[in-house]
């Protein structure tokens, strides 16, 4: 490009250059990091919402590494319990937010939309990337708390699009845990994404499953990573009665607004009725009596109640698994392995129950992944 003719100076002409060659992506203008492609791309994403201290320090982390094209498509806010919902039919905004290093957007919609928006080619540049990794969510998702986890199904989203996924996960306890834990947990894992990265590009990691890394409330003195089977345990649901009074003028906001608008109706109608009297009158015709008569405002007899969902968290629940069988038979369970202080490893399927073959496909990568990187 050159200046001349163009009425502006060779100065302001450089620094449109510049700005310009910065910038990729699509029509709307919106900026992404420069990319090195000889580099990966890793897509990071979560549950608790993309300005959570799991997810931040981990995309530091990757970004420290420089080994990898780090992007990140979270939700705008809290969506741990979304499972794998999406948001069909409704407009949702991806907008631009500010992480050193990583090209990162912030959705409004669940962890599924995040993946799902994300590998479509419509939000990012390219295609396809090496590997999906949700976390580090705040939190186990052990047993059945996957059915729940939108974290987990954000890993899940990406292994039915056909890219390898990890899954993982803090067991955060209150008045123990603490933010920190989340830099120790990004040590602990580190060296497995690393493995999962190289063996991918080198075509060994098992194909078919998905990871789910389970992290001890006390990361530091974890006593190592364990192989282990999802189990049948879940956290206590518990339904809290809310009265009307305590719901944010639920009831009563909603009788009022009712109760004004059968007086402003009432008063149209008794306007109407006189009105019709004058002209009457007016007109001299025989009119004995004019009665203007309201219909009774109807009222909702219904019955309405209000209630709140607590998920008890892991400090007051007995942990005890859904299954009685699996209390003495079998000790290589997520929730066990996690509460003795292991790192607990689950290879996930799409397919209802993993079949032993890839069961143990999976648990030999993860065996030799972790013993090459001691």
């Amino acid at each position: 490009m050159t200046s001349k003719n163009n009425g502006l100076s060779a100065a302001l002409v450089s620094n449109l250059q510049d700005v310009l060659s910065k910038r990729k992506g699509g029509s709307d203008g919106s900026a992404e990091e420069e990319m090195d492609e000889s580099r990966p791309i890793v897509l990071v994403t979560n549950g608790d919402g993309i300005d959570s201290i799991g997810l931040v320090s981990l995309v530091e982390a990757l970004v420290k590494e420089g080994l990898y094209n780090v992007h990140v498509c979270a939700p705008q806010t809290d969506k741990s319990v979304s499972s794998h919902s999406m948001t069909p039919g409704e407009t949702i905004a991806a907008s631009s937010a500010d992480i050193k290093g990583a090209t990162a957007f912030e959705v409004s919609g669940t962890t599924v939309d995040c993946i799902s928006l994300g590998l479509s080619g419509a939000l990012f540049a390219w295609s396809k990337p090496i590997l999906v990794i949700s976390g580090i969510n705040q939190g186990s998702s052990c047993g059945h708390q996957m059915f729940y986890s939108g974290g987990v199904a954000g890993a899940r989203e990406a292994l039915i699009s056909g890219v390898p996924s990890l899954s993982i996960s803090l067991n955060w306890k209150k008045d123990e845990s603490k933010e920190s834990d989340f830099k120790d947990a990004v040590g602990v894992c580190l060296p497995l994404i690393t493995a999962t990265i190289r063996d991918i590009e080198k075509g060994v990691f098992p194909k078919d499953c998905s990871l789910n890394i389970e992290i001890p409330t006390s990361p530091s003195s974890n006593k190592g990573f364990k192989v282990t089977k999802q189990s049948m345990w879940r956290q206590s649901p518990s339904w809290q009665a809310v009265s009307a009074n305590r719901h944010p003028g639920a009831g009563n906001f909603m009788s009022n607004q009712q109760s004004l608008g059968a007086q402003l109706a009432q008063l149209g109608r008794d306007a109407s009725a006189a009105g019709a009297a004058r002209r009457f009158t007016t007109q001299k015709k025989s009119i004995v009596e004019i009665e203007s008569v309201g219909v009774a405002a109807k009222t909702d007899s219904r019955v309405k109640k209000y209630f709140r969902l607590e998920i008890l968290s892991p400090d007051y629940v007995n942990m005890q698994f859904v299954a009685k069988e699996q209390e003495h038979t079998d000790e290589d369970l997520d929730i066990k392995a996690l509460e003795d202080g292991f790192v607990s490893v689950t290879p996930l399927s799409l397919l209802p129950k993993m079949d032993s073959e890839t069961q143990a496909a999976a648990s030999e990568w993860i065996s030799k992944a972790l013993n090459a990187d001691q």
